[in-house]
């Protein structure tokens, strides 16, 4: 159901006609463009009504039945709910689900195992690793001394025996696990391995490729790391925030982590939301479109190589892939905004082994509508077309407009 069609759209537009036809504007662009940005998705009506709901109202430090504030009883409720959900949906033994967002599910973990200036190993930045994975303008890079991996020059692949050398050399208190762009399956076991190898904890930053692993459609993190970190959108489906994911054993660490350490107040119709997106997980309609989304990247790996871009890794195990566009003559960022131009949103990111930007895209979105493997041959080929200058950019508007019209996120 589209916002423009909800109630709560119609008492809007009465109150702030002003920002009622901003957020109409946004749905609007989401529906008639190619959501191709890996973090994204489309949640469903039923998790956009639990965002909406008077859970905004409550406030609620602290964690079920012991809240620094009464009338707690109902969303007391709902986090258990959230919680039992995501232990079940994961095999875990224990879920934090109060996390604001994924960075702040992997601050929680660093406190819950770290202090200031211990030594960490995770992806370099250039190599996919995330913000939170050692980047001097974040609390990680100037709170901890990062070290970091990164990728077989000529496979692309995770360099394990470097990853091992590294950890014998600077003896790190933590491993990280996870990226950004990283396109393949991750070694958990071997990671825990090496870890274990010198005495540290692992720490699974499993962002992007939760959602794939509550599908079955993805390796499950949780048996091997200390720690898992995850954001609750992407593939996952529900709304914008985090969580975390440990054994019984660190469970009132990673709790004091979240709170009182790092975050105040919970906000339970985030939380309730999740609850919802967490259930819907579990069905094997979900299953069915984790894999879908799997076949879907594969498809457009496929069809953006057969076009002549450089795929990394040589294709994709996961929801996202990486692509060079400099074989069609054009750079990265030049890339994006000529595929913005047709209707085609998607980001650049760092290309290993060299200072220049790449693509990357998802099929989460795309996959939410409805698109299967023929319409992500045609994206390629259109996306293809417009690099190369055979297609106009008006033309390609068009014709995502006709596809987009065909598969709409909300539909009537």
């Amino acid at each position: 159901m589209p916002v423009a069609t909800m109630p709560e759209a119609d008492v809007l537009s009465r109150q702030d006609p002003e920002l009622a036809g901003i957020l109409l504007g946004e749905l609007d662009r989401q529906s008639t463009t190619l959501q191709l940005i890996a973090a994204e998705n489309f949640t469903s009506p039923a998790v956009l009504a639990a965002l909406g709901s008077p859970l905004t109202n409550k406030y609620a430090e602290g964690y079920p039945g012991a809240r620094h504030h009464g009338g707690c009883e109902i969303v007391d409720v709902a986090e258990r709910l959230a919680v039992d959900r995501a232990k079940a949906l994961f095999g875990a033994d224990h879920a934090n689900v109060q996390s604001h967002s994924g960075s702040s599910a992997v601050l929680a973990a660093y406190a819950a195992l770290l202090r200031p200036g211990d030594t960490v190993l995770a992806m370099g930045l250039p190599f996919g690793g995330h913000l939170t994975h050692g980047s001097p303008a974040n609390f990680s890079g100037r709170w901890f001394d990062f070290v970091g991996y990164g990728v077989e020059a000529e496979s692309g692949l995770i360099d394990y025996e470097q990853v091992r050398t590294l950890a014998r050399a600077r003896r790190p208190k933590a491993v990280v696990c996870g990226s950004i762009s990283y396109p393949r399956h991750i070694d958990h076991a071997l990671f825990r391995e090496i870890a274990d190898e010198v005495g540290a904890y692992l720490i699974a930053d499993a962002a992007h490729t939760v959602g794939l692993v509550a599908g079955g459609a993805a390796p499950n993190p949780v048996p091997y790391a200390d720690i898992v970190c995850a954001t609750t959108h992407k593939v996952l489906r529900g709304p914008r925030g985090g969580m975390l994911l440990c054994g019984g054993e660190l469970a009132e660490r990673v709790d004091r982590a979240v709170f009182p350490f790092t975050q105040g107040g919970a906000q339970m119709n985030t939380i309730a939301a999740k609850a919802v997106a967490f259930g819907e997980a579990a069905t094997p309609a979900f299953t069915a479109y984790a894999h879908q989304v799997t076949a879907n990247a594969r498809v457009l790996a496929a069809g953006l190589e057969a076009e002549g871009l450089a795929v990394t890794t040589g294709g994709t195990d996961t929801h996202l892939l990486v692509a060079d566009p400099a074989p069609l003559g054009v750079e990265g960022r030049t890339a994006r905004g000529r595929l913005a131009a047709a209707g085609m949103v998607l980001d650049t990111c760092a290309l290993p082994h060299g200072d220049i930007r790449g693509l990357r895209l998802g099929t989460a979105a795309l996959t939410t509508q409805g698109m299967g493997e023929p319409e992500m041959a045609r994206v390629a080929a259109l996306f293809a077309g417009v690099l190369r200058g055979e297609v106009d950019g008006r033309t390609a508007r068009e014709e995502v407009r006709e596809l987009t019209g065909r598969f709409p996120p909300y539909p009537d």
